[in-house]
């Protein structure tokens, strides 16, 4: 990966990873302050502080400090520190049990609370989606037996009705989770209806790791077009070699091309190795020597040239689906998808559990970078739909019963309420201990599934 390449894909994962942090700890911060808790610092990042400003009335200490994978707010307490007389009403250990549990839920609240807000800008915005409409099933796969034909449009997974492949794609992996069979139904080209049943019993264990549709066979349709150059990106190998706007590709290295699928194959499959491209131009024909660049695509090495396709008429149209909704139903899509896809975050995280899931789709920093860099390059729309999914995620996370983190604590104010009085600190530190354990845990296998997909692509 080039410099900028780099640079690019770690800016993608900082401005995600500061707003998600800054939603998480503003949430604790407002609400702290409604209950009337004194707040000292409110600090992005951990360990020593970088860059500190006091603002506001209680002259609270904003800060960034050394380690940015997280943040936290401090609040006036008597277990951290002297508490003057005349504040020990505002100190957090002096507010009654509901108004802890309310400030320890604020932070989780805000992540699923600005993932509502960016699932319903962008449905109020509109996007262009690729229609669901199915290429040719790979032979010997679940969806040839099934039946499955080209050029067939799905109109629903399940009874659950879908407009878009990315639809398609979240409602196969919802019902790949109980590996039962699944019923599609699809529309082909004459409007006639058909149903095909997906048996996702048979895909192996690891399904849910790859890119599920191609595991079960099913193909995104592409029409066929011709290996004629629409674009040539300034700059790049292919403007460097001489290509131009209106050349048809013929043959590369003597093999006879027919159309774009197999230009592109060729090109994205020789990264840094020469080609020779047989081109038509006009009535001219010529030999263009071309090395494509190596880039780095979901953690696959490819080859690229700088080079597009020439749309043919009505392509755009006949492929894409704008959704676009009015504000009512725009909220309602939006908290529909937060809560479908925050109860799907919770059974995963139930199946790695129990051991029904690998851990290896347990995803780090390295991981969560790359996928913030191939969403800002396809754009905005596609960026603040990473940064909502991961949004969630850091909300469900947060909420679990794992001691240091926000559900933790609320684990805590169950067992005082139960219990009728806080637990001994001697509990708490050994809470603390195992939270901290198992946090640490999850922290290597991440980096490890990091690594592993680095090394093995």
């Amino acid at each position: 990966m080039s410099l900028g390449g780099f640079l690019w894909y770690l800016g993608a994962f900082a401005v995600a990873l500061g707003i998600l942090i800054v939603v998480h700890e503003f949430g604790h911060f407002v609400v702290a302050r409604l209950c009337g808790v004194k707040v000292l610092r409110f600090s992005v990042g951990f360990g020593k502080v970088l860059l500190s400003r006091r603002w506001g009335k209680d002259k609270t200490e904003w800060s960034l400090s050394a380690f940015p994978l997280g943040g936290y707010v401090k609040m006036l307490d008597e277990r951290e520190g002297p508490v003057a007389a005349e504040e020990a009403h505002r100190a957090f250990n002096h507010q009654g049990l509901g108004r802890r549990a309310l400030i320890v839920l604020a932070g989780p609240v805000a992540n699923l609370l600005l993932a509502v807000a960016i699932y319903w800008g962008v449905y109020l915005q509109g996007t262009e989606e690729l229609r669901p409409i199915l290429g040719k099933p790979a032979a010997g796969s679940i969806a040839e037996r099934a039946g499955v034909q080209e050029q067939e449009t799905v109109r629903a997974v399940a009874g659950d009705a879908v407009e878009t492949w990315q639809d398609l794609r979240w409602e196969l992996i919802r019902q790949a989770v109980n590996r039962a069979a699944v019923k599609l139904e699809v529309a082909n080209p004459k409007g006639e209806i058909a149903f095909h049943t997906l048996d996702l019993g048979e895909l192996p264990s690891s399904a849910l790791e790859g890119d599920l549709p191609a595991q079960l066979g099913l193909r995104l349709f592409w029409p066929r077009l011709p290996a004629v150059i629409g674009q040539v990106a300034a700059g790049s190998p292919g403007a460097a070699a001489g290509i131009a706007p209106g050349d048809r590709v013929t043959a590369i290295d003597g093999r006879p091309v027919d159309g774009w699928t197999e230009l592109a194959t060729a090109i994205r499959e020789a990264p840094g190795k020469a080609l020779r491209l047989e081109i038509r131009r006009g009535a001219e024909a010529k030999t263009i020597g071309v090395v494509p660049s190596a880039v780095q695509e979901a953690g696959k090495t490819i080859g690229r040239i700088g080079i597009a396709v020439r749309e043919q008429p009505g392509m755009h149209a006949d492929m894409l689906v704008l959704v676009k909704l009015g504000p009512v139903a725009a909220l309602q899509r939006a908290a529909a998808q937060t809560w479908d896809t925050s109860v799907f975050t919770l059974r995963m995280i139930g199946r790695m559990v129990i051991g029904e899931l690998s851990w290896r789709n347990v995803s780090g920093p390295v991981t969560i970078a790359d996928y913030a860099g191939q969403s800002a390059r396809m754009g905005l729309g596609h960026y603040l739909k990473f940064l909502a999914l991961i949004s969630i995620s850091l909300g469900v996370l947060n909420l679990l019963p794992i001691p240091i983190l926000d559900g933790g604590h609320l684990l805590y104010y169950l067992a005082e309420l139960i219990k009728g009085g806080p637990l001994s600190e001697r509990v708490m530190e050994i809470g603390q201990q195992v939270g901290l354990a198992i946090l640490m845990l999850l922290m290597a296998f991440a980096f490890y599934n990091d690594i592993n997909r680095l090394i093995s692509g």
